[in-house]
């Protein structure tokens, strides 16, 4: 078999490098690194962490900001046969400490802020970072280790920044299946250009990197000033793969980069991470003319993503739900089970649950399974917590949360028809519906974004569109809406916002 078509992780760099030698493989502000070049400084650094091993590592940590130290650190991992584990420096100490001991990294490769977040954790760990030189008498590997189909070639961990982390390890052979429908569904190759928006340690950014590189392709990273002028940086980065979460485009709206043909360089545009509004959709595709859109979708303990809906200016406003975008069919290799709320299996909506190739083998902490799997019909299941609908063409259309179907006063709310209904009143942009408990019980709170409008005109107009029951009693405009590290809509602050907002009167401790 050839070398670099052997299923591993880090075979897919291999291709690139065989494709593209002389080709940049990642850019991040005034630095780039070629195929040649960051492949050597993995070889460097994944032997300098064999030869301080007494043993070689189970798994390697990564800890370093969007630049060329994580991006070769990732590849270094991978080439000593080690599980990768990317981590945010910007976490809290706590929750680092967590996710080391964990994964059981035995190493670190670290830049300047990774040293001094592994300092705050007080763990002590064989740091490996920029300028190290090699042990003496040892030397760089000629080539990476190898691994097996059913060893872990990273561990991921789910929660956003705050929360219990929950450790997912995925192996070698769940990408392999992952990206091999990549492969035969998209046309990727040298001269594309990959944006880079998201931090290593979000699963999507997977796709990012090893797309690219498989393609001999380069990716380049998109820093937060990018959007100021989006229209701009596409252009002068020739960028032709868009991927991001949707928070992303309403931020493109407000700095005035969706004008028509505005991004007409990018062949495809990819959205995960959050529903995708059909307007947005709209909007981005007008934006970037030539390009085709897809939303895709799936959990971390998926493998990346694991469906697909190809919008259709024609076709898929049809299929929206409250102004969602179908998130599409599952890919080949995994099936789908519908649950309604007391677990029994449904035929058009409930919670859904899929099995398939890409499917994590459990948590890393097995108390953390119990609750998420479900066996059943001689096979193990995902149970997502997402409710979803299936529509009549055999696609999904997400529906929400199941903690976002809420009893307030006697009504069954749907907070993303609340959402929804929010959103066609004039001059909203978007709006995020959470619940919050006051002095008579649990009541509805919506954040807005879009011109600000006296709370009476909104009223009246949601009036006409939402029953009594389901009326927000607070609404709230934003600039713009928080993001987490992840850049998603950080709903769990907005839920601290309404809690302090609606507190009973004399909670000084809530209220503080």
């Amino acid at each position: 078999m050839n070398e670099t078509n052997r299923g591993f992780l880090h075979d897919r760099f291999l291709r690139g490098l065989a494709m593209a030698p002389r080709g940049c493989a990642v850019a991040v502000g005034n630095e780039s690194a070629g195929y040649e070049q960051l492949h050597e400084l993995a070889l460097d650094w994944a032997g300098a962490l064999l030869a301080r091993a007494q043993e070689p590592p189970r798994a390697v940590g990564v800890l370093a900001g969007q630049g060329i130290t994580a991006y070769a650190g990732v590849l270094a991992a991978l080439y000593t046969g080690a599980a990768v584990v990317p981590l945010h420096a910007g976490f809290p100490a706590a929750r680092t400490r967590r996710m080391l001991e964990q994964s059981g990294a035995s190493a670190l490769i670290a830049d300047e802020a990774g040293e001094a977040a592994l300092a705050a954790t007080g763990l002590e760990l064989p740091v490996l970072a920029p300028g190290t030189s090699l042990v003496a008498g040892s030397g760089a590997l000629t080539e990476p280790r190898p691994a097996e189909p059913e060893d872990t070639a990273c561990i991921l961990f789910t929660s956003g920044s705050t929360g219990r982390p929950k450790g997912v390890p995925i192996r070698h052979g769940s990408l392999h299946h992952y990206f091999r429908l990549m492969d035969e569904r998209y046309d990727f190759g040298p001269d594309d250009v990959f944006s880079q928006t998201f931090d290593l340690n979000f699963d999507c950014a997977m796709f990012d990197l090893f797309c690219a590189w498989a393609a001999g392709a380069r990716a380049q990273a998109v820093p937060p000033q990018a959007y100021l002028d989006l229209p701009r940086f596409v252009a002068e980065h020739r960028m032709t793969v868009w991927f991001s979460t949707p928070s992303a485009i309403g931020l493109v709206r407000r700095t005035g980069g969706l004008r028509a043909g505005g991004m007409s360089s990018l062949r495809w545009s990819f959205f995960a991470g959050e529903a995708l509004r059909a307007a947005d959709a709209e909007d981005w595709q007008r934006a970037a003319d030539r390009t085709a859109l897809e939303n895709i979708y799936g959990p971390t303990e998926l493998t990346i993503t694991v469906t697909r809906h190809r919008w259709s200016p024609d076709t898929s406003p049809g299929l929206c739900v409250n102004g969602l975008a179908p998130i599409g069919a599952l890919h080949e290799g995994h099936d789908h089970l519908l649950l309604d709320a007391d677990g029994d299996p449904a035929k058009r909506e409930g919670e859904l649950c899929i099995s398939g190739s890409q499917l994590t083998r459990g948590y890393l902490d097995p108390e953390d399974d119990q609750g998420r799997f479900l066996r059943r019909a001689g096979r193990t299941w995902y149970r997502t917590g997402d409710r979803v609908r299936l529509l009549g063409n055999g696609e999904l259309v997400y529906l929400g949360r199941l903690d976002t179907q809420v009893q307030l006063r006697g009504w069954r709310v749907e907070l993303a028809e609340v959402e929804h209904a929010l959103r066609q009143c004039a001059g909203v942009e978007d709006a995020v519906a959470v619940t919050a408990e006051g002095d008579k019980g649990a009541e509805l709170v919506v954040f807005y974004t879009g011109d600000p409008t006296a709370p009476a005109v909104l009223a009246r107009q949601l009036r006409q569109i939402l029953p009594s029951g389901m009326l927000p009693r607070h609404c709230r405009h934003l600039p713009e809406f928080p993001l987490n590290s992840n850049r998603k809509t950080d709903r769990g602050l907005l839920a601290k916002e309404a809690a302090e907002l609606v507190a009973p009167v004399g909670n000084e401790e809530r209220r503080a």
